[in-house]
C-alpha cells in the first residue's frame, strides 16, 4: 500500500442512500449551501431545529455533553450524510451538537419548507420515516454495545463501525482510512484515554490491530466482533 491510498480512501455510501433519486431531487431544490470553516458550530444542543443538513464535503462530528461538562463524541458524519433532528412534534430541538470536524460544504434545508414537501409527496415523507427509523436502529445498537459489553467492547464495535465507514482494503487487513486518536476513541465510548491506551495495546498483543502512518490497521476482524458479540448488523447501520 503507499500513501496515495492512505490520503484517498474509499468510503462507504452516506446514509441519504435510503432516499430514491427522485427524493433526493426534491429535497436537492430546498437546499441553501454554506461553508463552515473546521472547529465551527453548526448548531448547538437544544437549540431549536430550524434547519435539516445535508454534508456535501468534509466531516461532522455530533457531540453531547454531561452534566460535568465532559464532551462525548456521538456521531461522526461524511460526505453525504443528512444529519439534524427531524422530528415534527411540538417545537423540536436539536437533540446534539454539530461540530465541523474539517473545512465543510453544508446545504441546510429549510424547516418549513421541508415540512411542505412532505406534507406533497408522500413518497418523500415514507423515505424520511426510513432514515429517522434508520439513525435510530444506529443509536440503539452503540448504546447496546456500551451497556452489555463494557468500554472493551464498545471500543471494539467502535473500531468495526469505523472499518465499515473508512476502511480500505489492503493486503493484511483493513486500513481506516480516517485518522483519529485515542482521545477522539476515548471520546466515542466513554472512556479515559489511558483506558483507550491500554485495550489497544491488548488488542496488538492479540495481533488483532496496528498503527501504520497514524492510521489504524485491523488485521483480525474476527477477533473485534468476537470481544463486542457482533450480531452481523448491516453496514447502513453498522457506521460511525
Amino acid at each position: 500500500m503507499d500513501q496515495n491510498d492512505i490520503l484517498a480512501p474509499e468510503t462507504a455510501p452516506g446514509n441519504s442512500s435510503v432516499f430514491s433519486a427522485d427524493s433526493f431531487s426534491k429535497l436537492s431544490a430546498l437546499m441553501r449551501k454554506h461553508r463552515i470553516a473546521e472547529g465551527s458550530p453548526i448548531f448547538w444542543e437544544g437549540e431549536a431545529a430550524e434547519y435539516w443538513y445535508y454534508l456535501e464535503h468534509g466531516h461532522v462530528k455530533g457531540t453531547k455533553s454531561s452534566a460535568e461538562g465532559r464532551e462525548f463524541t456521538m456521531y461522526r458524519y461524511k460526505q453525504g450524510d443528512f444529519f439534524g433532528q427531524l422530528g415534527f412534534d411540538g417545537e423540536p430541538v436539536q437533540n446534539f451538537s454539530a461540530i465541523a470536524a474539517t473545512d465543510c460544504v453544508i446545504s441546510f434545508l429549510p424547516r418549513g419548507e421541508l415540512e411542505f414537501a412532505l406534507w406533497r409527496f408522500g413518497n418523500l415523507a415514507l423515505e424520511c420515516i426510513g432514515w429517522m427509523s434508520q439513525m435510530n436502529r444506529l443509536t440503539q445498537t452503540k448504546l447496546r454495545d456500551l451497556m452489555l459489553y463494557g468500554k472493551p467492547g464498545a471500543l471494539c464495535s467502535t473500531l468495526i463501525r469505523m472499518a465499515n465507514t473508512y476502511g480500505i482494503s489492503c493486503e493484511d487487513g483493513t486500513l481506516i482510512g480516517q485518522k483519529v486518536t485515542n482521545s477522539e476513541l476515548a471520546d466515542s465510548i466513554g472512556a479515559a484515554r489511558e483506558s483507550v491506551n491500554r485495550m489497544l495495546a491488548d488488542f496488538r498483543h492479540a495481533g488483532a490491530v496496528s498503527m501504520r502512518q497514524g492510521h489504524i490497521v485491523i488485521h483480525d476482524l474476527n477477533y473485534l466482533m468476537q470481544q463486542c458479540h457482533c450480531e452481523n448488523c448491516p453496514k447502513e447501520i453498522c457506521r460511525v
